[in-house]
Protein backbone atom coordinates (compact mmCIF):
# COMPACT_ATOMS: atom_id res chain seq x y z
CA UNK A 1 0.00 0.00 0.00
CA UNK A 2 3.02 2.96 0.92
CA UNK A 3 4.80 1.85 -2.49
CA UNK A 4 1.81 2.38 -4.76
CA UNK A 5 1.11 5.65 -2.64
CA UNK A 6 3.72 7.68 -4.35
CA UNK A 7 2.82 6.23 -7.70
CA UNK A 8 -0.50 7.75 -7.31
CA UNK A 9 0.41 11.17 -6.01
CA UNK A 10 2.83 11.17 -9.07
CA UNK A 11 0.04 10.47 -11.32
CA UNK A 12 -2.58 12.71 -10.24
CA UNK A 13 0.34 15.66 -10.46
CA UNK A 14 0.90 14.74 -13.86
CA UNK A 15 -2.64 14.97 -14.47
CA UNK A 16 -3.35 18.03 -12.74
CA UNK A 17 -0.53 19.49 -15.20
CA UNK A 18 -2.36 18.34 -18.31
CA UNK A 19 -5.42 19.99 -17.18
CA UNK A 20 -3.55 22.81 -16.78
CA UNK A 21 -2.05 22.76 -19.55
CA UNK A 22 -5.57 22.38 -21.26
CA UNK A 23 -7.32 25.64 -19.61
CA UNK A 24 -3.98 27.39 -20.44
CA UNK A 25 -4.99 26.56 -24.40
CA UNK A 26 -8.41 27.34 -24.03
CA UNK A 27 -7.69 30.37 -22.32
CA UNK A 28 -5.27 31.34 -24.96
CA UNK A 29 -7.81 30.58 -27.77
CA UNK A 30 -10.46 32.07 -26.17
CA UNK A 31 -8.80 35.52 -26.17
CA UNK A 32 -6.94 35.00 -29.68
CA UNK A 33 -11.05 34.95 -30.98
CA UNK A 34 -12.11 37.68 -28.85
CA UNK A 35 -9.40 39.72 -30.58
CA UNK A 36 -9.73 38.73 -34.15
CA UNK A 37 -13.61 39.27 -33.89
CA UNK A 38 -12.43 43.24 -33.41
CA UNK A 39 -10.55 42.98 -36.93
CA UNK A 40 -13.31 44.29 -39.43
CA UNK A 41 -10.87 43.11 -42.20
CA UNK A 42 -10.17 39.53 -40.19
CA UNK A 43 -13.79 39.44 -40.09
CA UNK A 44 -14.98 40.02 -43.42
CA UNK A 45 -12.30 37.55 -44.69
CA UNK A 46 -13.71 35.17 -42.87
CA UNK A 47 -16.87 35.54 -44.13
CA UNK A 48 -15.68 35.20 -47.57
CA UNK A 49 -14.16 32.10 -46.85
CA UNK A 50 -17.32 30.54 -45.13
CA UNK A 51 -18.39 31.72 -48.12
CA UNK A 52 -16.70 29.46 -50.15
CA UNK A 53 -16.47 26.43 -48.54
CA UNK A 54 -20.16 25.86 -47.92
CA UNK A 55 -20.42 26.38 -51.73
CA UNK A 56 -17.38 23.92 -52.26
CA UNK A 57 -19.58 21.39 -49.74
CA UNK A 58 -22.78 22.20 -51.05
CA UNK A 59 -21.99 22.23 -54.94
CA UNK A 60 -23.98 18.61 -55.14
CA UNK A 61 -27.53 20.29 -54.01
CA UNK A 62 -26.83 23.79 -55.85
CA UNK A 63 -25.63 22.72 -59.37
CA UNK A 64 -25.55 19.51 -61.17
CA UNK A 65 -22.91 17.18 -61.56
CA UNK A 66 -23.89 16.41 -65.45
CA UNK A 67 -23.11 19.90 -66.70
CA UNK A 68 -19.42 19.52 -65.22
CA UNK A 69 -17.49 17.11 -67.50
CA UNK A 70 -13.92 17.02 -68.12
CA UNK A 71 -13.02 19.17 -71.60
CA UNK A 72 -15.01 17.94 -74.82
CA UNK A 73 -12.77 16.05 -76.87
CA UNK A 74 -12.42 17.31 -80.35
CA UNK A 75 -13.93 20.70 -79.45
CA UNK A 76 -17.59 18.39 -80.00
CA UNK A 77 -20.49 20.46 -78.40
CA UNK A 78 -21.12 18.88 -75.14
CA UNK A 79 -24.97 19.71 -74.88
CA UNK A 80 -27.01 20.16 -77.70
CA UNK A 81 -30.14 21.82 -75.49
CA UNK A 82 -27.37 24.46 -74.27
CA UNK A 83 -25.63 27.35 -76.75
CA UNK A 84 -22.58 28.47 -76.78
CA UNK A 85 -21.76 32.16 -75.04
CA UNK A 86 -25.54 31.84 -73.95
CA UNK A 87 -25.43 35.21 -72.06
CA UNK A 88 -26.58 35.67 -68.69
CA UNK A 89 -30.07 35.13 -68.06
CA UNK A 90 -32.85 33.32 -65.62
CA UNK A 91 -32.33 29.88 -66.97
CA UNK A 92 -28.33 30.34 -67.22
CA UNK A 93 -27.52 32.54 -64.39
CA UNK A 94 -23.75 33.35 -65.22
CA UNK A 95 -24.11 31.88 -69.12
CA UNK A 96 -23.04 29.24 -70.80
CA UNK A 97 -19.58 28.91 -72.41
CA UNK A 98 -17.95 27.78 -75.88
CA UNK A 99 -19.09 24.20 -75.17
CA UNK A 100 -22.94 24.79 -74.00
CA UNK A 101 -21.20 24.43 -70.21
CA UNK A 102 -23.47 26.22 -67.81
CA UNK A 103 -20.55 28.68 -66.48
CA UNK A 104 -22.88 29.31 -63.10
CA UNK A 105 -22.36 24.97 -62.32
CA UNK A 106 -18.42 25.29 -63.43
CA UNK A 107 -17.74 27.77 -60.75
CA UNK A 108 -19.48 25.96 -58.52
CA UNK A 109 -17.64 22.74 -58.88
CA UNK A 110 -14.19 24.64 -59.51
CA UNK A 111 -14.54 26.02 -55.84
CA UNK A 112 -13.93 22.32 -54.37
CA UNK A 113 -10.75 22.07 -56.89
CA UNK A 114 -9.22 25.02 -55.51
CA UNK A 115 -9.88 25.04 -52.12
CA UNK A 116 -8.40 21.12 -51.85
CA UNK A 117 -5.21 22.58 -53.99
CA UNK A 118 -4.93 25.21 -51.49
CA UNK A 119 -5.06 23.60 -48.63
CA UNK A 120 -3.04 20.13 -49.64
CA UNK A 121 -0.25 22.08 -50.96
CA UNK A 122 -0.15 24.28 -48.11
CA UNK A 123 0.45 21.61 -46.08
CA UNK A 124 3.06 19.86 -48.38
CA UNK A 125 4.89 23.53 -48.07
CA UNK A 126 4.99 24.21 -44.70
CA UNK A 127 6.11 20.81 -43.60
CA UNK A 128 8.72 20.66 -46.00
CA UNK A 129 9.90 24.71 -45.14
CA UNK A 130 9.48 24.05 -41.17
CA UNK A 131 11.80 20.84 -41.35
CA UNK A 132 14.32 22.49 -43.31
CA UNK A 133 14.27 25.97 -41.17
CA UNK A 134 13.95 23.99 -37.61
CA UNK A 135 17.28 22.22 -38.61
CA UNK A 136 19.22 24.61 -39.90
CA UNK A 137 17.80 26.92 -37.28
CA UNK A 138 18.27 25.02 -34.43
CA UNK A 139 21.59 22.55 -35.07
CA UNK A 140 23.14 25.47 -37.29
CA UNK A 141 27.08 24.94 -37.97
CA UNK A 142 27.12 22.46 -41.09
CA UNK A 143 23.36 21.74 -41.40
CA UNK A 144 22.20 25.50 -41.18
CA UNK A 145 25.04 26.28 -44.09
CA UNK A 146 24.25 23.56 -46.19
CA UNK A 147 20.26 23.81 -45.64
CA UNK A 148 20.45 27.37 -46.22
CA UNK A 149 22.59 27.62 -49.27
CA UNK A 150 19.96 24.65 -50.58
CA UNK A 151 16.55 27.02 -49.87
CA UNK A 152 18.92 29.90 -51.68
CA UNK A 153 18.95 28.07 -54.65
CA UNK A 154 14.68 27.72 -54.73
CA UNK A 155 14.86 31.38 -53.98
CA UNK A 156 17.37 32.23 -56.27
CA UNK A 157 15.68 31.01 -59.45
CA UNK A 158 12.24 32.71 -59.67
CA UNK A 159 9.28 31.07 -58.74
CA UNK A 160 6.69 30.46 -61.61
CA UNK A 161 8.84 29.32 -64.72
CA UNK A 162 10.44 26.52 -61.76
CA UNK A 163 6.45 25.36 -61.60
CA UNK A 164 6.28 25.86 -64.99
CA UNK A 165 9.33 23.49 -65.56
CA UNK A 166 8.26 20.63 -62.35
CA UNK A 167 5.06 20.60 -64.22
CA UNK A 168 6.10 19.84 -67.38
CA UNK A 169 8.32 17.28 -66.26
CA UNK A 170 5.33 15.54 -63.90
CA UNK A 171 2.66 15.80 -66.61
CA UNK A 172 -0.58 17.16 -66.28
CA UNK A 173 -2.19 15.50 -63.24
CA UNK A 174 -4.24 16.92 -60.30
CA UNK A 175 -1.64 15.26 -57.52
CA UNK A 176 0.88 16.48 -59.59
CA UNK A 177 0.10 20.58 -59.66
CA UNK A 178 -0.53 19.90 -55.37
CA UNK A 179 3.22 18.67 -55.25
CA UNK A 180 4.42 21.04 -58.08
CA UNK A 181 3.18 23.75 -55.62
CA UNK A 182 4.03 22.38 -52.76
CA UNK A 183 7.19 21.98 -53.19
CA UNK A 184 7.95 25.28 -54.89
CA UNK A 185 6.18 27.47 -51.90
CA UNK A 186 8.73 26.03 -49.00
CA UNK A 187 12.09 28.27 -48.67
CA UNK A 188 10.05 31.33 -47.48
CA UNK A 189 8.45 29.46 -44.77
CA UNK A 190 11.88 27.87 -44.21
CA UNK A 191 13.83 31.44 -43.95
CA UNK A 192 10.84 32.81 -41.46
CA UNK A 193 11.01 29.38 -39.24
CA UNK A 194 14.64 29.53 -38.68
CA UNK A 195 14.92 33.21 -37.94
CA UNK A 196 12.39 32.58 -35.21
CA UNK A 197 14.35 29.66 -34.06
CA UNK A 198 17.54 31.62 -33.54
CA UNK A 199 15.45 34.05 -31.24
CA UNK A 200 13.87 31.76 -28.96
CA UNK A 201 17.48 29.64 -28.96
CA UNK A 202 18.51 32.35 -26.77
CA UNK A 203 16.23 32.13 -24.55
CA UNK A 204 16.31 31.49 -20.60
CA UNK A 205 13.90 28.28 -20.57
CA UNK A 206 15.81 27.20 -23.64
CA UNK A 207 19.40 26.96 -21.72
CA UNK A 208 17.64 26.23 -18.64
CA UNK A 209 16.48 22.80 -20.16
CA UNK A 210 19.73 22.50 -22.20
CA UNK A 211 21.84 22.96 -18.78
CA UNK A 212 19.15 19.97 -16.90
CA UNK A 213 20.43 17.67 -19.27
CA UNK A 214 17.28 18.02 -22.17
CA UNK A 215 17.67 16.12 -25.17
CA UNK A 216 16.93 18.12 -28.10
CA UNK A 217 13.11 15.99 -29.07
CA UNK A 218 12.33 17.26 -25.65
CA UNK A 219 13.58 21.04 -26.12
CA UNK A 220 11.89 21.29 -29.84
CA UNK A 221 8.48 19.32 -29.09
CA UNK A 222 8.45 20.91 -25.89
CA UNK A 223 10.04 24.70 -25.86
CA UNK A 224 10.47 25.30 -29.81
CA UNK A 225 7.84 24.41 -31.79
CA UNK A 226 4.99 25.78 -29.46
CA UNK A 227 6.92 29.08 -29.81
CA UNK A 228 6.89 28.85 -33.54
CA UNK A 229 3.39 27.75 -34.20
CA UNK A 230 1.83 30.88 -34.04
CA UNK A 231 3.90 31.82 -36.42
CA UNK A 232 3.94 28.78 -38.85
CA UNK A 233 0.13 29.07 -38.78
CA UNK A 234 -0.27 32.98 -39.89
CA UNK A 235 2.13 32.19 -42.58
CA UNK A 236 -0.13 28.65 -43.74
CA UNK A 237 -3.05 31.25 -44.36
CA UNK A 238 -0.76 33.17 -46.77
CA UNK A 239 0.26 29.87 -48.41
CA UNK A 240 -3.23 29.24 -49.24
CA UNK A 241 -3.78 31.97 -51.00
CA UNK A 242 -0.80 31.72 -52.78
CA UNK A 243 -1.29 28.05 -53.69
CA UNK A 244 -4.46 29.20 -55.00
CA UNK A 245 -3.15 31.80 -57.19
CA UNK A 246 -0.38 29.68 -58.37
CA UNK A 247 -3.41 26.54 -59.25
CA UNK A 248 -5.27 29.31 -61.60
CA UNK A 249 -1.79 29.84 -63.64
CA UNK A 250 -0.96 26.43 -64.30
CA UNK A 251 -4.51 25.80 -65.20
CA UNK A 252 -4.74 28.66 -67.63
CA UNK A 253 -1.44 27.66 -68.90
CA UNK A 254 -2.51 24.64 -70.23
CA UNK A 255 0.01 22.76 -67.15
CA UNK A 256 -3.30 21.57 -64.92
CA UNK A 257 -5.20 18.42 -64.96
CA UNK A 258 -8.42 18.91 -67.68
CA UNK A 259 -10.56 15.92 -66.31
CA UNK A 260 -11.01 18.52 -63.03
CA UNK A 261 -12.90 21.35 -63.48
CA UNK A 262 -11.40 24.46 -61.80
CA UNK A 263 -11.51 28.22 -62.06
CA UNK A 264 -8.16 27.96 -64.06
CA UNK A 265 -9.40 25.24 -66.08
CA UNK A 266 -12.20 27.06 -67.09
CA UNK A 267 -10.27 30.62 -67.89
CA UNK A 268 -8.14 28.63 -69.65
CA UNK A 269 -10.96 26.89 -71.90
CA UNK A 270 -12.54 30.57 -72.31
CA UNK A 271 -8.78 32.15 -73.45
CA UNK A 272 -8.46 29.28 -75.57
CA UNK A 273 -12.10 29.79 -77.04
CA UNK A 274 -11.45 33.43 -77.28
CA UNK A 275 -14.12 34.48 -75.39
CA UNK A 276 -13.62 38.00 -75.09
CA UNK A 277 -13.32 37.97 -79.21
CA UNK A 278 -16.98 36.93 -78.83
CA UNK A 279 -18.09 39.35 -76.32
CA UNK A 280 -18.61 36.50 -73.77
CA UNK A 281 -17.48 38.37 -70.67
CA UNK A 282 -19.21 36.38 -68.37
CA UNK A 283 -17.09 33.14 -69.26
CA UNK A 284 -14.21 34.91 -67.94
CA UNK A 285 -15.78 37.49 -65.00
CA UNK A 286 -17.21 34.59 -62.76
CA UNK A 287 -14.40 32.61 -61.90
CA UNK A 288 -11.68 35.63 -62.11
CA UNK A 289 -13.77 37.31 -59.67
CA UNK A 290 -14.06 34.00 -57.08
CA UNK A 291 -10.15 33.37 -57.56
CA UNK A 292 -9.82 37.10 -56.42
CA UNK A 293 -12.05 37.07 -53.81
CA UNK A 294 -10.62 33.85 -52.19
CA UNK A 295 -7.44 34.72 -52.56
CA UNK A 296 -8.14 38.46 -50.34
CA UNK A 297 -10.24 36.27 -47.98
CA UNK A 298 -7.12 34.28 -46.92
CA UNK A 299 -5.00 37.49 -47.05
CA UNK A 300 -7.24 39.49 -44.99
CA UNK A 301 -7.43 36.69 -42.31
CA UNK A 302 -3.92 35.98 -42.63
CA UNK A 303 -3.02 39.78 -41.60
CA UNK A 304 -5.58 39.33 -38.69
CA UNK A 305 -3.85 36.97 -37.67
CA UNK A 306 -0.46 37.93 -37.80
CA UNK A 307 -1.94 41.02 -35.53
CA UNK A 308 -3.83 39.21 -33.08
CA UNK A 309 -0.76 36.80 -32.60
CA UNK A 310 2.09 39.04 -32.64
CA UNK A 311 2.17 41.91 -29.73
CA UNK A 312 4.54 43.76 -31.33
CA UNK A 313 2.00 44.59 -34.30
CA UNK A 314 -0.68 45.39 -31.74
CA UNK A 315 1.36 47.93 -30.14
CA UNK A 316 2.24 49.73 -33.36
Amino acid sequence: MTEMQPSRSKWLILNETRMEKLRLLRKNGMRIAREYRHSLGGMIGLGILVFFVATALLAPLIASKYDTPSMPANDIHWNDYNPSYASPSARYLFGTDFYGRDVYTLTIWGSRASLIVGLLASLISIVLGTAVGLAAGYFGKVSDEVLMRFTDFFLVIPWFPLMIVFASLLGRSFTNVIIVIGITSWPSTSRIVRAQILSIKEKAFVERAIAVGAGSGHIISKHILPNVFPLIFANTILLVANSIFSESFLDFFGLGDASVVSWGTVLEAAYEKQAFGSFAWWNIFFPGVCIILLIMAFYLIGDALDEVMNPKLRRR
